[in-house]
């Protein structure tokens, strides 16, 4: 995943996954998120899914959830990190929609 590159903007793979993790969930009920919340405009596939998950476990934006041993599902939950980084997303995102609505509603430059 190529985040935080320059301007510190995420894939949308990758904030998709940790707004579905800001709940324990598994693997497929963050496919299932995803589709959901997206109107089926994002499907990602397992191995989309899985490498991302992969690689934010490693960067310790998520984490295991509960006793992994005890389950054939293992759940995954943001961290305090995650939360971090998805707030700094929201608040990039928001910067941008405002420029885009200035721009496009020709307020600017007037």
């Amino acid at each position: 995943m190529r985040d935080n590159i320059k301007g510190g903007a995420l894939t949308e793979t990758t904030f998709l996954v940790l707004l579905a993790v800001y709940q324990p969930n598994h693997g497929y009920g963050i496919m299932q998120f995803i589709e959901r919340e997206t109107n089926g405009r994002v499907v990602l596939g397992a191995g989309t899914l899985y490498g991302a998950i992969n690689t934010l476990v490693k960067k310790k934006w998520i984490a295991l959830f509960g006793d992994e041993a005890d389950s054939k599902k293992k759940e995954y939950l943001i961290t305090d990190i995650g939360k971090q980084k998805a707030e700094e997303e929201l608040q990039r995102i928001e910067e941008v929609w405002k420029l885009a609505s200035t721009m496009i509603k020709g307020d600017r430059g007037k």
